[in-house]
């Protein structure tokens, strides 16, 4: 077993005083309605694109002795590898900013399902924005063999690409930002180190125990330094010791208790002294 290494922590003056807003609390309030945009018209232009390039497929090879048929000012097959291209960009952009919107804005978990495609949709832009060109390509009678094969290989490269560059791999829900929320409630700042794509609110999480260097910072410059999400060993960790801590009773739950007390004293007594004054009627 590896040794634990003694951590150098590097403190920023932000959390010093700790007075800056939490990333959760930040990321409830900020719209994500533009980022929202921009993702659907990237998507629109990475479609037009595609059937731009279905087109261009379409435009038969000249014969020896013919002149090449221009399309939109170039080659048909340059034209589809061009649109093709396009296409793989807009698709990805697309897919970032999505993907960016869903930190902030998040998808609840509930519902599986509903949770993986709502993350996970430029995943499906990426199959939508190829497919249909690289069927319509294979079965095109009018394409040469050379169009054929390269087309549908760059297809399914930029395809697979698009795939991988847009899907999630660290989705967040919006219960595990209301977890945050709670944390960043009760601790002012978080740990990380340069090379992590998370942040802790536990220094001797056994994630940092061979890293000799940590960052101790607010939640929100955690953010701002690339780090996408809470540790979940951190989440699980906090929620337990939630659990296992008994609940506070305020100062008015206390006096409530306490009255509440006095006054079923005061109608033990009562009955008591209503028995006696019974018991002595019967004597009598």
């Amino acid at each position: 077993m590896a040794e634990k290494k003694e951590h150098k922590i590097i403190t920023s003056d932000a959390a010093k005083t700790a007075s800056s807003k939490g990333v959760a609390a930040q990321q409830i309030a900020q719209s994500t309605v533009g980022l929202r945009i921009g993702s659907v018209v990237l998507w629109i232009v990475a479609l037009v694109a595609e059937f731009l390039a279905i087109k261009a497929s379409f435009i038969p090879a000249p014969a020896e002795d013919e002149e090449a048929t221009l399309f939109m000012g170039m080659a048909p097959f340059t034209a589809l590898i061009v649109f093709l291209v396009i296409d793989l960009i807009c698709v990805i952009g697309g897919s970032l900013l999505w993907k960016k919107a869903n930190h902030i804005h998040p998808a609840s978990e509930k519902n599986a399902l509903t949770f993986w495609l709502w993350n996970n949709l430029g995943v499906i832009m990426a199959a939508v924005a190829f497919i249909p060109f690289i069927i319509l390509l294979l079965t095109n009678k009018n394409a040469d063999q050379k169009t054929k094969t390269v087309g549908t290989i760059v297809a399914v490269v930029a395809m697979l690409i698009a795939g991988f560059s847009s899907y999630d791999y660290n989705p967040y829900s919006a219960e595990e930002q209301q977890e945050i929320l709670k944390m960043e409630e009760a601790t002012s700042t978080v740990f990380w180190t340069e090379g992590g794509k998370v942040f802790h609110i536990y220094e001797d999480c056994q994630h940092l125990n061979q890293s000799e260097e940590l960052h101790q910072t607010t939640t929100q410059e955690a953010e701002q330094a690339g780090k996408e999400r809470l540790c979940k060993t951190c989440l699980k960790r906090h929620e337990k010791e939630v659990a296992e801590t008994p609940a506070e009773v305020s100062e008015e739950g206390q006096s409530a208790l306490e009255e509440a007390s006095e006054t079923v004293n005061d109608a033990v007594e009562d009955v008591k002294e209503v028995k006696n004054e019974v018991e002595e009627a019967v004597e009598e």
